[in-house]
């Protein structure tokens, strides 16, 4: 950059109010280029009067004419079914069904599960009772060996996720099954 124009440079800087900017051109409020001008409002439409003749005849366009058609032709009746013969009334047989309900292997776990009870035949969601059981025992002695000697031990028995689960059933309370956690 040679000295004049660092001079220059450091005179717009200082003074930048004096230095013409340039501008956007004016805006047209004619319309703008290359569009079409915009429809006319309602009222304009409504009172330039009407575009097709009062009272003239419409025609309809050429290539419509209605040709009359001819009737259609009528049929005689022909029977096609003919009736069997009378004769000693036919019997059908009885059949007595007898529904047998095949469960997939219901896998009995810590979640109440939808089966059909064997003894009492009604679909129903299972009813669970905790059973202290081989994981709670397993955990109290656990818990015993590492020092928990004044009752802690004790936990495991009032803590439903380390019981085994029996699934009954809520109308007759037959045992549906078991699940173990150990």
């Amino acid at each position: 950059m040679s000295l004049d124009q660092g001079a220059v440079l450091i005179f717009i800087m200082s003074f930048p109010e004096l230095v013409p900017m340039a501008s956007a051109p004016p805006l047209e409020t004619s319309g703008a280029v290359g569009y079409a001008p915009p429809p006319p409002s309602y009222e304009e439409a409504m009172n330039a009067g009407p575009q097709y003749p009062q009272g003239a005849p419409v025609c309809p366009p050429p290539g419509y004419s209605k040709a009359p058609q001819a009737p259609y032709p009528t049929q005689g009746y022909t029977q096609l079914y003919t009736p069997p013969p009378p004769g000693p009334p036919v019997t059908t047989p009885v059949v007595s069904v007898q529904t047998v309900y095949v469960q997939p292997g219901a896998s009995f776990g810590e979640l109440p599960v939808q089966v059909c009870c064997p003894h009492c035949a009604q679909s129903v969601l299972t009813r669970l009772e905790y059973n202290s059981g081989t994981m709670a025992w397993l955990t109290c002695a656990g818990l015993f060996i590492f020092g928990c000697i004044y009752g802690c031990c004790l936990i495991p028995f009032c803590v439903d996720c380390l019981k085994d689960v029996t699934h009954r059933c809520p109308n007759c309370t037959s045992v549906l099954g078991v699940y173990k956690r150990l």
